[in-house]
């Protein structure tokens, strides 16, 4: 087939380092891409991947017969639906649907209007509502903005003057929302949905805050593992019953049919298991773990997925051995990210067995080096017989890899080992 990734991060160098595994020989094409991307042999094209009007044209002069849309911005833009208008296969879902991550208010009517569960939220407009239904929930007090907010959206904190200050800071771009704490171990899962049926993916669990023990602030992802030898026998049969099928129908009935990733964000409390949170695209750095794992061919399920022929395939495959990744950040991330600094020792680090290291923000210098250009850098992904095996492999890996004033977590996947 002949491809095109949308997006410039490691999310979408682990879906072209998934898409060359295959043995089919696809022409790929990533844009914007990154360095990471270009070192794997693919083409990386310089294209505004939001702009619904630089791309269709992109798409239909070169030919692709199949566009997966990887982060939120071009969803939430409406990037899939002038190309889905023009016959063309796109993995990912209409503006409209993608709502259901670009707008959490919708999420929750939406959940509410399929029976999912989830905790209680409030809609707020300025900091005197706000007050009022933080001291109904009591603390921790969580407070999300309504849209995208390149992950500085959500707070969760025991400091009320801080929860207003949030809900302060967002409440001019737009509605607030205050929600129920809700307290367990959290857990990802994707589902392909094609608009009527879904078919999922295999459980991860992320790391968003920065530190160890889930210390400081929340994170676009520190690290991840996967699978899940935790959760119950039935839990991805339960999530696929009880939040997936309900949810995807329900925007099927109000005829804004969701065809790409549904990634459920999910806790597991003493109460069952809530919604925490819907992602219309996959999941940054779960994604890495998720699809190192997989043994069917990630084309043909995408395409699938974009054509409505899910009820076709049966439940993609996965390996049992357990993956790892732990991302490498930039010294200051997350409120701010140290750049231009060299980094050392890749080679080393994927010559360790079993590792390959994704790119989320490198270039390449005129001599050849690699430079770090953002916030979280790299991740370094290890495959193992077991956690212990993964774990360890990843961790000797990052030890190769100097940048810096770097950060990293220490503890990723550690309670699973133990």
């Amino acid at each position: 087939m002949k491809i095109l990734v949308l997006g410039p991060g490691a999310r979408e160098h682990a879906i072209v380092l998934a898409l060359l595994a295959e043995s089919a020989d696809h022409q790929i094409v990533c844009a914007p891409g990154n360095a990471g991307v270009a070192a794997s042999g693919v083409e990386v094209a310089a294209l505004d991947y939001t702009d619904p009007a630089a791309v269709t044209p992109f798409v239909t002069e070169r030919g692709f017969d199949l566009v997966i849309i990887g982060p939120e911005a071009p969803l939430v833009a409406g990037v899939a639906d002038p190309l889905r208008a023009a016959g063309i296969a796109v993995f990912g879902p209409d503006q409209a649907a993608a709502a259901l991550e670009g707008s959490k208010a919708f999420a929750k009517r939406i959940m509410d209007e399929a029976n999912v569960p989830t905790g209680r939220a409030v809609q707020v407009t300025s900091v005197a509502d706000a007050a009022g239904v933080l001291d109904e929930f009591g603390a921790p007090y969580v407070v999300k903005a309504d849209g995208l907010a390149a992950g500085k959206g959500v707070l969760v904190t025991t400091d009320r003057d801080a929860a207003l200050e949030h809900v302060a800071t967002w409440a001019p771009k737009g509605d607030v929302l205050v929600e129920e704490f809700l307290d367990g171990q959290e857990v990802s899962l994707f589902f392909l949905a094609d608009g009527h049926n879904v078919l999922p993916l295999s459980p991860a669990q992320d790391y968003k805050r920065i530190f160890d023990g889930d210390e400081g602030p929340n994170t676009g992802g520190m690290g991840a593992y996967s699978p899940l030898p935790w959760v119950a026998d039935d839990f991805v049969e339960e999530i696929t019953r009880d939040v997936a099928i309900p949810t995807v129908r329900q925007l099927e009935s109000e005829g804004t049919p969701f065809v790409g990733l549904l990634y459920c964000g999910l806790i597991v409390t003493s109460k069952g298991v809530r919604v925490i949170e819907f992602n219309a695209r996959f999941g940054d750095p779960e994604t890495q773990v998720v699809l190192a794992r997989m043994e069917s061919p990630l084309s043909e399920y995408l395409l699938a997925t974009a054509e409505g022929r899910l009820a076709d395939l049966p439940a993609p495959t996965f390996s049992p051995d357990p993956a790892v990744i732990v991302v490498v950040a930039s010294e200051g991330y997350p409120e701010t990210a140290a750049t231009g600094r060299e980094i050392t020792g890749l080679a080393e680090a994927e010559a360790v067995a079993g590792v390959h290291v994704v790119h989320a923000a490198t270039e390449r210098g005129e001599d050849g080096s690699w430079v770090s250009t953002g916030g979280r850098v790299l991740g370094v992904v290890a495959r193992g017989a077991d956690f212990a095996e993964a774990r360890s492999r990843a961790y000797e890996a990052v030890g190769h890899i100097s940048l810096e004033g770097s950060q990293h977590r220490t503890d990723i996947a550690a309670r699973v080992v133990k």
